[in-house]
């Protein structure tokens, strides 16, 4: 069953999962409730639905949300199938409450008065923060997600665009409410950078890379890996399109810094050289700490 993941309970598992949630939804509500929801932002989601409904009705946008993430969890387990385990059912209500907890204390008026770009820029990163957390923990944020899922499997359209079209619609409903067009400028920007932050919580500031080097000089390069880098890699017997001629094709991982050391070497020792650098997501091995959503 994809997207389900399961920890034995009071494990270290189970307690960082859990850990991880209450964390990541209470850093979401600080996005929300400090900088997002009192510039009437609506940047994608339930929660955007929520904010708008907030300032033109005076609801609640904890509990507003939560009546639909609710609903849409249950259509979601009905046409996907129980895809949606109870982590992410503790996520998408403890954001809730503590949306609506944190806005009971700290009142309606923003962190930063009179600033939305600044404003939209934190609430981005808070909002990525807290959802990188969320998705570490192997749950996901229910919502606007599960309305993406449904669309992709009916409409065809790949997840990734369906999530955009989904937001971009939502953004939109706050133009329409608000008559003012800053409204969704600014709630792209809370989107964007969001979603730049998820990445970087996922994948880990110090990103590596992955490189494919193809050289005349291939023991040298192999030397400099291996002696002064100190890293692996593997060598494939390889033979040119155009002359079929024999080649050699250094692969390894190196981190950034080992990477820009060993791109100068090259260029020094053989300009002709073909290099292919790539960002590697995830690494597991001796050498590299773990990367991704574990």
């Amino acid at each position: 069953m994809a997207f389900l993941s399961k920890e034995k309970i009071f494990t270290r598992q189970w307690f960082r999962a859990y850990l991880l949630i209450v964390l990541g939804t209470f850093i979401m509500s600080l996005g929300f409730v400090l900088f997002v929801s009192p510039y009437k932002l609506a940047p994608g989601g339930v929660y955007g639905i929520a904010i708008v409904l907030h300032h033109l009705f005076g609801l609640p946008i904890g509990m507003t949300a939560l009546s639909m993430d609710i609903p849409l969890t249950l259509l979601g387990i009905r046409v996907l199938g129980p895809r949606f385990g109870i982590k992410t059912v503790v996520g998408f209500t403890l954001t809730a409450v503590f949306v609506d907890l944190v806005e009971w204390a700290w009142g309606s008026e923003p962190l930063v008065e009179g600033d939305p770009l600044l404003s939209s820029i934190f609430g981005g990163v808070l909002l990525g923060l807290g959802l990188g957390l969320v998705f570490k923990s192997k749950a996901t944020s229910g919502g606007s997600d599960i309305i993406a899922m449904i669309g992709t499997r009916f409409l065809r359209i790949p997840l990734g665009r369906m999530l955009i079209i989904v937001d971009s619609t939502i953004v939109l409903v706050g133009l329409l409410a608000f008559a003012d067009w800053k409204i969704p400028l600014y709630s792209w920007i809370v989107i964007y950078i969001t979603g730049k932050v998820i990445d970087l919580v996922l994948e880990g500031a110090d990103a590596e890379r992955t490189l494919f080097i193809v050289s005349k000089e291939h023991e040298r390069i192999r030397a400099k890996i291996i002696e002064d880098l100190e890293r692996g890699g593997t060598i494939f017997e390889g033979k040119g399109l155009f002359q079929s001629q024999d080649k050699r094709v250094i692969f390894t991982v190196l981190n950034r810094r080992e990477t820009e050391v060993l791109k100068d070497f090259i260029a020094e020792t053989d300009p002709e050289a073909f290099v292919t650098i790539l960002n590697a997501h995830e690494i597991r091995g001796e050498g590299f700490r773990r990367h991704g959503a574990d």
